[in-house]
């Protein structure tokens, strides 16, 4: 009898184990104040970066660096807010007290969001495969927006077709905006 309750014990303090290391790794890690003091610190960079420009001859050209990193700072700001999108509606899912069907369009609404990301990556993808340096791809409902960074003379056949390439992936958009950025 004595060699059962030890074993229940055992199991039990197994069991509990587990579940508590279950826990820690599936859990949200809180947001402390230094992670948000760093956000703010690299915020105040990009904003130091985006007004980093050289002014010759009465022109003023952006340096390749600051281009790059404004890039970057575009597809995190993007990246972010579609995070925040999906947590708002992961709550709506989590939450017990609503009906299913609102559920289902909240989980709805997370997929299309995915779908939307690898959209525009997608697009990205094939827009530098068409020679150019780097491209951002903003997708908005039925809004495109498209930054392009080339070396190269832009022309509006070139602006036409990475419309139609945008048409073809997404599908009917009703506005479709290409801005190309020259680089030296």
């Amino acid at each position: 009898m004595l060699l059962k309750k030890q074993t229940v014990w055992l199991l039990t303090m197994l069991s509990l184990v587990v579940v508590l290391s279950v826990y820690y790794i599936t859990s949200p890690e809180p947001k402390s104040n230094e992670l948000a003091a760093v956000k703010q610190e690299e915020k105040a960079e990009q904003k130091e970066t985006k007004t980093d420009t050289e002014a010759k001859d009465g022109e003023t050209i952006i340096s390749q660096v600051a281009g790059d990193e404004e890039f970057e700072a575009l597809r995190l700001e993007l990246q972010d807010a579609r995070s925040e999108q999906k947590e708002q509606l992961n709550t709506v899912v989590a939450t017990t007290d609503l009906p299913a069907d609102q559920r289902s369009e909240a989980v709805d609404q997370m997929q299309k969001l995915s779908e939307i990301a690898k959209k525009e990556e997608m697009l990205e993808t094939l827009i530098k495969a068409m020679d150019y340096e780097d491209a951002l791809v903003r997708a908005d409902g039925t809004t495109v927006k498209i930054i392009v960074k080339s070396k190269k003379e832009s022309s509006k056949s070139e602006a036409n077709a990475i419309i139609q390439m945008v048409k073809k992936e997404i599908g009917e958009t009703n506005f479709v905006a290409v801005e190309f950025q020259p680089t030296k």
